[in-house]
């Protein structure tokens, strides 16, 4: 299985990436005359990949999960005043059914990803296995260092 290294790499990520750009696109032209709603609307389209990064970031499986969870929420919670902005006609059809379409795919691969990492064998940063030195090797190496140099002059780890 591939590791991902970076929130960015991530494809949930980055399509709730294109939801908050579009919602910034829409929310940007002149009809939008509700503040309160453009301002709310804005908040919810960004916290999607707000809380993917952060929850990937946080290094525990259990909170990862958390933030996803979270994530899939804001996801709906933007569709859902989509349909006010419909209604009060600052966007049109169009526009909707862009909107409904990002944020159903987000939702979708939001939650395709979390079953994922909730199956996954690995556990998270903090159940990192670190091997224990070899007690014989690192009293060996305090006492007599320039043996144990000569004898290890070919590994790069020292």
């Amino acid at each position: 299985m591939v590791s991902i290294e970076k929130f960015e790499d991530l494809i949930c990520w980055k399509k709730s990436r294109e939801l908050a750009n579009f919602i910034y696109d829409i929310t940007d032209k002149s009809e939008w005359k509700d503040f309160d709603l453009r301002r709310q609307i804005r908040r919810a389209a960004t916290s999607p990949m707000s809380n993917i990064a952060e929850g990937f970031d946080r290094g525990t499986r259990n909170e990862f999960v958390d933030a996803l969870f979270i994530a899939k929420g804001e996801a709906g919670e933007v569709r859902s005043q989509l349909y006010i902005a419909y209604d009060r006609k600052f966007i049109n059809e169009e526009m909707l059914k862009r909107g409904q379409g990002l944020t159903d795919e987000c939702s979708r691969l939001i939650q395709s990803f979390t079953h994922k990492v909730k199956g996954g064998s690995r556990r998270g940063l903090q159940f990192k296995q670190v091997k224990k030195p070899d007690q014989i090797t690192t009293l060996f190496k305090k006492e007599f260092p320039d043996a144990y140099k000569e004898m290890n002059k070919n590994r790069q780890d020292i």
